[in-house]
Parts: structure tokens; C-alpha cells; sequence
């Protein structure tokens, strides 16, 4: 790498823009770009910015351990996202989802819904830490709920992930709460302190749309019977409140800092003996077996972690709620991290990442510009390296230095990454959380994306606190960043 000639600006932007028009061109000429075409672009990308820096004599063994690199640090992703596809899978042929839907259907309205989801969602995130679990557990109920209640998807999308992300974001128990801070140098109560001057206003915000909006639906939509939903979801399962118990024990697994991926295992194991328990007929109609209830059960549970499985209630709207893919409907997700991974792999390895965050970092004149040169970075890399840590990591350890020599305390840095590097990566269809969270949902990334107010709002509220000069932390003579 040391006897390689340096990217261009241009050089380093080609891929980029190829990615872009190429997606582009997906979205307006397939109908589900999840199931391959995504897929196949991000790879011609990565081979477009490999011959580039093949150009440049950088040799394929580096290019290949940048690849590597980058599809290593997405391993444990993957498997939570296998996870997530089998935990799906046994909570709803358990009855969990069901009772969940079943008794928010009756608590909820369309005028409250989508503000009552933010809310439940930011409680759940902020208690686990974990915006993923969220969406996979409470969020699955919602959007059901939600259609059932006539609610759009894209909306009703967009108001789980805007509670989950502000919970994930200001829960110390939250890996990029903790790594923000690391990467900046402060620590992390301080971080969250400092980060609710811009959390808390973009969370009201986001509220008060989604409250106009609900008031909208009431008026404009004739709220639909729910009593057939009801009955067709009381008459195929036993619907009782100690199917709570499975998720109340995830959720406090989690707050007590077990890692996710043995929790989410553990969730989907119990899933699995809650449907023996309680659902003995829901189990017997997915193994087609009578007569011996231990294969019946094992080829039920199985069946529900890894595949497929529709539950036939006879009421349409129901059935089409009943679903789950397992693990296998996680498969074109992971298809996409990988490629997105390869790309990202190659763009970094090539020293095109570097060369165009030297670009930003020029801009950064002014207090303001600097928020804003590391915001765009974040959201660059998101798009780019298509992973939140990364959209973290790298622009923490960029600005660090700059934000020293500027006289500003370590949280002003922390608090942009979080702001601008933790929610816009749900934003992203190829990004891993983007790709995560449609695929759990259901829901096209596209299509949640212009109503994830707290995501959207975040970025821009930091930038405009640091523009305004809105207690913005100096760096006492002489204090040093803690590392």
C-alpha cells in the first residue's frame, strides 16, 4: 500500500456514483430489489472500484483481506439476524405475536397508534438497549396491530423504528452508546447527558407528526370492525397473558447485559415450548401428524426456526399477519450485508473511504461545519461501508484530533456520531440495520424511510445546535481527552 499512487477525488467517487444510478435504476425497474438486483449492483460496484485500484497497483491479496476484513466485523450481524428469523418463527406459532396483536387491538386506536408505538418502542429499546430486539419482538406486534387497524405500513414502520432508535441511542446498556464515547474519548453518562439537548427535541417532534397524522387517519379513514380479527385470533390460539413471560424474560436477560445473541436463542427455544404448552393444535396443523405428539411437536418447532410457516385462521386479513420465513426468509438479507460488505471491503482496501473523508474534512471551517463535515461523514459511511459501527468508528477516529485542536470537549464528537452515525443507518436499503429491520418488518426500507422522523430529525437537529451555538462544550485549558 505504501508504493501505491493515491486516489483522486474522482477516482475514489466513481464507484460511488455507479452505485447510486444503479440503484436507481433497480428501484424504478424491479419490484422487489431485496430478492437479488441490490445484490448483484453492490458487487459490480465493488468490482468497478477493484479494477480501480488494481490501476493504482494495489494487488489483489490486499484488496481480498479488506474484503475479508469487512465481512468479518458483519459476522455477528448475520447471526443475530438468523436469530431474529427463528425467534419470529416460535413466537408466532407460540402465541406470543398473537396475544400481543389480540389485546392491542383492543387497547388501540388509529388515532393513538403510531405515537403510542414510539413510545412503546423507546421504553422497550432504552430497557434492552437494543433497537434490533425491539423491532423483532414488540415492533412485529405493532405492525400487525397496525394493519389490522387499517394503518399504513410505511407508517406505522416508521414510528417503531423512531422508538426504538431513541432508545437504543440513550441506553447505556446500547453498543454504539458505549462506542461512540470510546471512539471520541469521554465517557459514556457524560455522552448521554450531553446528547439530550438534540434527543429529546427531535423525539418531541417526531411526536407531534405522528400525532397530526393519527388525528388524519380518524378523520379521513373509517376505523374498520376489529371483532373479526379478534375472534379469528381467539378461536386458533389460546390467547392468555403468561405467554408475556417469554418476552418479559428476554427483556430482562438483555437488560442484564447477556449477550444478544444467546438471548435471542434462548427466546426462540422458549418460543418453541410455549407453543407445545399452549397451542397443541396449532402445532399438531403445522406437522400434519396425529397420534404422536413428540414428532409432531419437534418437526413444528423446527419447522417454524428455519422456514416458512402459515397459520390458516380462515379470515384473510388474519392469515396474512400469521406468517413467518425462519431463518430461510433472512436469506436474501444476509445476501445483501455480505455484498454490501464487498463493496465496502474494497472501497476501504482501495484507500477510497480515506481519500474522500479528507474531501469533508477540508469543509470544516467553522464550529457548524465541523458538525456538519462529520455528520456527512457518518451518513457517508453508512451508505458506503454499510454498517452502523463503521459510520461510527471511522469518522470518531478521523475527527478526533480536529475536534481537539478546536478547543471542543470530546462529547460535541460523540454526540454527532450518535446523532448522525446510530440512526441514519436504518435508512439505508443495503446498509446492515436497513436490511435488517425491512426484511424483520416487512416492510421496504424505502418505504419507512421518509416516515422515520427521529431518524431524519436527529442529524439535522445536531447540525443546527452546533451552527446556533447552543451549549456547545469548550475543552478546558489543559484537559485531556480520556482515552
Amino acid at each position: 500500500m505504501k508504493n501505491t499512487v493515491k486516489p483522486t477525488i474522482t477516482e475514489a467517487l466513481i464507484p460511488v456514483v455507479f452505485l447510486i444510478v444503479l440503484l436507481f435504476f433497480n428501484v424504478n425497474i424491479f419490484d422487489d430489489t431485496l430478492k437479488g438486483p441490490n445484490q448483484i449492483v453492490l458487487l459490480l460496484s465493488g468490482a468497478l472500484a477493484g479494477l480501480l485500484a488494481v490501476r493504482r497497483k494495489i494487488s489483489w491479496k490486499v484488496l481480498q483481506r479488506g474484503i475479508l476484513h469487512s465481512i468479518n466485523s458483519a459476522m455477528g450481524s448475520i447471526l443475530i439476524l438468523l436469530l431474529i428469523g427463528s425467534l419470529a418463527g416460535t413466537w408466532m406459532i407460540s402465541g406470543i405475536v398473537p396475544a400481543m396483536i389480540y389485546y392491542g387491538l383492543e387497547i388501540l386506536s388509529p388515532t393513538f397508534i403510531l405515537v403510542v408505538s414510539v413510545v412503546i418502542c423507546a421504553i422497550v429499546s432504552l430497557a434492552t438497549g437494543s433497537s434490533w430486539t425491539t423491532v423483532a419482538t414488540v415492533g412485529l406486534a405493532l405492525i400487525g396491530i397496525g394493519r389490522a387497524l387499517g394503518v399504513d405500513d410505511g407508517l406505522m414502520a416508521g414510528a417503531i423504528i423512531s422508538g426504538a432508535y431513541f432508545g437504543d441511542k440513550i441506553s447505556p446498556l446500547s453498543d454504539t452508546t458505549n462506542l461512540a464515547p470510546a471512539m471520541a474519548g469521554t465517557d459514556i453518562f457524560t455522552h448521554i447527558r450531553y446528547m439530550m439537548l438534540t434527543t429529546i427535541p427531535s423525539l418531541v417532534i417526531t411526536l407531534i407528526i405522528f400525532l397530526i397524522i393519527g388525528f388524519r387517519i380518524s378523520v379521513t379513514n373509517d376505523i374498520p370492525n376489529i371483532q373479526p380479527v379478534l375472534d379469528a385470533l381467539s378461536g386458533t390460539f389460546n390467547i392468555n397473558l403468561w405467554l408475556f413471560i417469554v418476552p418479559v424474560l428476554v427483556i430482562v436477560m438483555i437488560a442484564k447485559r447477556i449477550p444478544a445473541i444467546p438471548v435471542l436463542l434462548a427466546g426462540s427455544l422458549l418460543g418453541g415450548i410455549f407453543a407445545i404448552v399452549f397451542q397443541p393444535e396449532v402445532v399438531a396443523g403445522i406437522s400434519d401428524i396425529v397420534g404422536r405428539p413428540v414428532k409432531s411437536a419437534y418437526i413444528a418447532v423446527i419447522s417454524a426456526m428455519y422456514g416458512e410457516v402459515s397459520i390458516v385462521t380462515g379470515n384473510v386479513m388474519v392469515d396474512n399477519l400469521l406468517t413467518s420465513g425462519g431463518m430461510a426468509g433472512m436469506l436474501n438479507t444476509i445476501w445483501l450485508i455480505l455484498s454490501a460488505m464487498v463493496f465496502g471491503g474494497i472501497m476501504d482496501a482501495g484507500g477510497m473511504l480515506n481519500r474522500i473523508s479528507e474531501v469533508i474534512i477540508g469543509f470544516a471551517r467553522s464550529t457548524g461545519s465541523l458538525v456538519a463535515s462529520t455528520a456527512a461523514s457518518c451518513l457517508f459511511f453508512n451508505v458506503t461501508a454499510s454498517d452502523q459501527y463503521l459510520a461510527i468508528v471511522v469518522p470518531g477516529k478521523m475527527f478526533e484530533k480536529i475536534y481537539k485542536e478546536r478547543g471542543l470537549a470530546p462529547e460535541n464528537l460523540s454526540r454527532t456520531l450518535e446523532d448522525a452515525g446510530t440512526v441514519t443507518s436504518v435508512l439505508v436499503p443495503w446498509n446492515t440495520c436497513g436490511a435488517t429491520q425491512s426484511s424483520v418488518l416487512g416492510v421496504a426500507t424505502l418505504t419507512y424511510a421518509p416516515f422515520a422522523f427521529f431518524n431524519i430529525i436527529s442529524p439535522f437537529m445536531t447540525v443546527f445546535v452546533a451552527y446556533a451555538g447552543i451549549k456547545i462544550k469548550k475543552l478546558k485549558q489543559g484537559e485531556p481527552y480520556e482515552q
